[in-house]
């Protein structure tokens, strides 16, 4: 394993694809009218592609098409104080092709928000990193350091 200079776990991108794959809720970070935004998304992976179903007119397609865009997905347990984070950057799109479109809509993604959600963005990533937090080992009288 290799730590960077914090003592988080640096995490392989087999990992990364591993932990994303194994949550359903995600942030997409993107650009709304020149300036930052995220937005919680459920998601999937297909492949290596983040795939987010939503509306054609929706704040999230209209700005996430062609875009470079981050997104993240993270887990932890507030007991024990261990999680992981996983970040993706790479170029989102709209998904076309109506044979695409029908594969996409056979996955187990369905949204949590009201409403039609008939379109799919693809996010391509170019990096993929992650880093785990484990707990830390018991110091002096027994307490976590």
């Amino acid at each position: 394993m290799r730590y960077d200079a914090h003592g988080l776990e640096i995490l392989g991108r087999e990992d990364c694809l591993e932990l994303l794959g194994s949550v359903p809720l995600g942030r997409v970070v993107f650009t709304d009218r020149a300036l930052p935004a995220i937005q919680p998304v459920n998601f999937l992976l297909d492949g290596e592609d983040v795939i987010i179903r939503t509306s054609l007119g929706s704040k999230l397609a209209l700005a996430m098409r062609g875009a470079v865009v981050a997104f993240e997905a993270d887990d932890f347990d507030p007991a024990t104080h261990e999680g992981w984070s996983v970040t993706l950057v790479g170029q989102s799109r709209l998904v076309g092709g109506d044979e695409e479109v029908a594969r996409l809509s056979r996955l187990p993604l369905r949204p949590w928000a009201p409403g039609p959600r008939d379109r799919f963005i693809r996010i391509s990533g170019g990096h993929l990193s992650g880093r785990r937090i484990h707990r830390l080992p018991a110091g002096p009288g027994g307490l976590a350091v």
